[in-house]
């Protein structure tokens, strides 16, 4: 557990065989986000991992990860040989500090704490390029059409609590994946209203980041901007905050048609990530297409479909017809981590 997992890892099909008693064996598998930590058991088969035993935690309840694992090991009769866990946070030398949760991570402590001494983190995007080879054609969804190149790279992009970044690309004739912590840099401005947006985010955070505006906490932060501006608030928003997550209220209230202040928070969001996944497919030239992960984008299919998104993933001057032809679709399966983490586990 010693090599550093930023390391480029190859995007392999092909999964470990039945141990020697005839069983397809299970891995123990975690998604863990700065919200919530998805804790399954996954069986090995040679049509890809099946997920069983699922279990849900939220992330901020408990102290570390392993906490979560021992509680989702106490409600399981197995004990699996090998785990693997998708972490949102850059792992090097199997270490991590999670960028919205209070915690330290370390391969060889979980190893130990959990009584697995096969014990892997990797980054939750880096997980996501390895669970697409296990997507069926209909866990995805077309929201911009194009022609995406077979030995062309991917780029992985996807607002939830954070926002995370990756791609695949082919390496030497094999698709190898690749972390990345894009979602962290420089947020561009694009015009007058984006540089007041940008001051009024830079008064709170110093830094602005992409993830500060395209991401969970970000859409919440595009809804209070507007209604500053406005000056009010609707009551009835404010209500539905008291009981929900304040995300998913902007997102249905925009939806819906029932606020100006959502609406506006939304039409900012769907711009923002558009404009991010294209840069993003610029910089690691990703003709093979852009994949669109995360709680938030399966939730606004229909709006990303919209002519506004694929107006703002093309708008990039010199190089919007190489843009135009860069197909983007939302991964629909929620378990692509989950799934990401099994392939990875599959091959330790």
């Amino acid at each position: 557990m010693s090599e550093s997992n930023e390391r480029p890892t190859v995007l392999a099909r092909e999964l470990a065989l039945p141990d020697a008693s005839g069983q397809e064996p299970d891995v123990l598998v975690g998604d863990i986000g700065g919200t919530n930590a998805r804790i399954a058991l996954a069986r090995l088969t040679r049509a890809g991992p099946r997920m069983h035993a699922e279990r849900h935690y939220r992330s901020a309840d408990h102290a570390g990860l392993a906490p979560i694992v021992q509680t989702y090991l106490s409600s399981i009769e197995v004990r699996p040989a090998r785990a693997c866990f998708a972490v949102a946070c850059p792992v090097r030398q199997g270490r991590c500090r999670p960028t919205n949760l209070p915690w330290v991570l370390d391969e060889t402590e979980l190893a130990g704490a959990i009584g697995i001494a096969r014990t892997r983190l990797v980054n939750d995007f880096a997980a996501v390029g390895h669970g697409l080879a296990a997507l069926a054609e209909d866990d995805t969804a077309v929201v911009k059409a194009g022609q995406a190149d077979p030995e062309g790279a991917v780029a992985l992009i996807g607002p939830g609590t954070g926002l995370g970044e990756g791609f695949a690309a082919r390496v030497d004739g094999r698709l190898r994946v690749f972390a990345s912590e894009g979602g962290h840099s420089t947020f561009a401005p694009e015009d007058d209203d984006d540089w007041a947006l940008a001051g009024h985010l830079r008064a709170q955070y110093g830094h602005v980041s992409w993830e500060r505006l395209i991401s969970g906490p970000g859409l919440v932060a595009l809804y209070h901007w507007y209604a500053l501006r406005r000056g009010a608030e609707d009551p009835e928003v404010r209500a539905a905050m008291d009981t929900d997550d304040d995300a998913a209220v902007v997102t249905r209230f925009a939806l819906a048609g029932r606020d100006e202040c959502c609406a506006a928070a939304l039409d900012r969001f769907v711009r923002g990530l558009a404009a991010e996944a294209a840069n993003l497919a610029l910089k690691v030239a990703a003709t093979g297409g852009v994949c669109i992960a995360g709680g938030i984008a399966p939730r606004i299919v229909d709006r990303l479909r919209e002519p506004d998104f694929a107006r703002a993933f093309t708008a990039k001057g010199r190089l919007s017809r190489f843009l135009e032809a860069i197909p983007v679709r939302v991964i629909l399966n929620p378990d692509v981590g989950l799934l990401g983490a099994a392939e990875v586990a599959a091959h330790m």
